[in-house]
């Protein structure tokens, strides 16, 4: 076995899910379990590595070559909360031939229901066991960026730039570029590992906000509560229904946005509900938050009290809007990805990553694809040699960049 799939089978059976409702950061203490560890190899290659206090790997390739421009490479440690992380057990099918897996006893992958499948016939694909998520996102992006740094440390020969390497805690839960080093990670432009399927170069991202809602309701006996009474728990479901009922992820696709219901709960008095709001056109995304808005002004006018409180806040934006100025960056990445017999593709992600944040903060970070699919689920699972693709791409971007430089 090669040493990237032993780095990855060995990255995925560490837990290190982060968690939506934690105050401390990162969210989970044993997302560090991880990055101990590769501090620990980053400095057996004879690298300086550190982790900070929140959580942050670092550590610096340094140029062999002053004519080359400061590359980073970025990835993040923990896996999902949407699923079970722990006690990963993953497994690989040699040569898959298109057929149902079956994951065990009560959980199978038919590729009809999940046509990804069919982007791997023929290779060495690693699955779970049903039971758990596999955490290729993003232990798929780790595992490849670790194995590049082996590959420069051990041919210093080549010509390169520096070359940082940062691994984030955090990003499932939207806070992975919160305390983002950028004066220690001192790169011209970057990429995050991130992404699917091999060959896609993405940098278009939606924007993003997250809705929390009170509803504040009036608790009175039932026995007596004829005009009296206002459950919250109704309030909650009434803002609901005056949702459009055509942004419904579940009936979206595409570019379309979205608000996403991810939390409700409460009792007849309070309760409390929370929406994740997407659209990639940024006039239609500020039009959904009005939406909101104009729901809770509505429904505070009828009761006569603040029966709703509302606090939208952004999340990130799309980074087309940085990254349209900086298309060098994407061809860079469309060189390589050729090089290595893939027709290169972009997508417009219906999600986000650290790097689109790192772009509106000054860093342009477009995102690769990894080898990894069906993410934040128990159906999760990565190609063996989409990895090695995905390795070859980034080692192939570092030597362009130089090649480029000098001519």
């Amino acid at each position: 076995m090669n040493t990237l799939i032993e780095r990855f089978l060995n990255y995925v059976r560490i837990d290190t899910q982060s968690d939506h409702n934690s105050t401390t950061f990162p969210s989970t203490e044993k997302q560090k379990d991880l990055s101990l560890l590769l501090v620990k190899e980053l400095k057996e290659m004879g690298l300086d590595a550190i982790l900070d206090q929140d959580g942050y790997v670092y550590t610096k390739i340094d140029r062999t070559t002053d004519h080359a421009p400061s590359i980073g490479f970025i990835a993040h440690v923990d896996t999902s909360p949407d699923a079970p992380g722990k006690n990963v057990n993953p497994r690989i099918i040699k040569h898959y031939d298109g057929s149902t897996i079956h994951l065990n006893e009560s959980r199978s992958m038919d590729p009809s229901q999940f046509p990804s499948l069919q982007k791997v016939i023929g290779d060495d694909i690693i699955v779970t066991d049903g039971h758990t998520l596999l955490g290729a996102d993003d232990k798929c992006g780790v595992a490849e960026i670790m194995e590049m740094a082996q590959y420069f440390v051990a041919n210093p020969e080549i010509r390169h730039g520096d070359i940082h390497i940062c691994f984030t805690p955090d990003e499932e839960i939207g806070k992975g570029a919160d305390r983002f080093n950028f004066e220690r990670f001192n790169a011209a432009f970057a990429y995050t590992a991130d992404g699917s399927e091999v060959g896609g170069i993405d940098y278009e991202n939606f924007n993003a906000a997250t809705a929390n809602l009170t509803f504040t309701g009036k608790s009175i006996h039932p026995g007596s509560a004829k005009h009296k009474l206002i459950n919250a728990l109704h309030l909650a479901m009434a803002f609901h229904g005056m949702l459009p009922a055509s942004l419904d992820p579940a009936l979206t696709e595409d570019r379309e946005g979205f608000n996403h219901l991810t939390m409700m709960k409460g009792e007849v008095e309070e309760a409390k509900s929370q929406y994740i709001i997407r659209n990639h056109d940024k006039d239609l995304f500020e039009q959904q938050k009005k939406t909101f808005q104009s729901i809770a002004s509505f429904m505070n006018e009828r009761y006569g009290y603040m029966v709703v409180d509302l606090e939208i806040k952004d999340s990130y934006h799309n980074m087309y809007e940085i990254l349209k100025d900086h298309m060098d960056i994407i061809e860079l990445a469309q060189r390589a990805i050729r090089d290595v017999g893939i027709t290169p593709f972009s997508e417009a992600i219906r999600g986000g990553t650290d790097g689109a944040r790192l772009t509106f903060d000054g860093l342009p970070c477009p995102n690769l694809g990894t080898g990894g699919y069906n993410f934040h689920g128990r159906y999760e699972f990565a190609s063996i040699q989409q990895m090695e693709k995905a390795l070859l791409i980034m080692i192939n971007i570092v030597k362009h960049a130089a090649a480029d430089d000098q001519a």
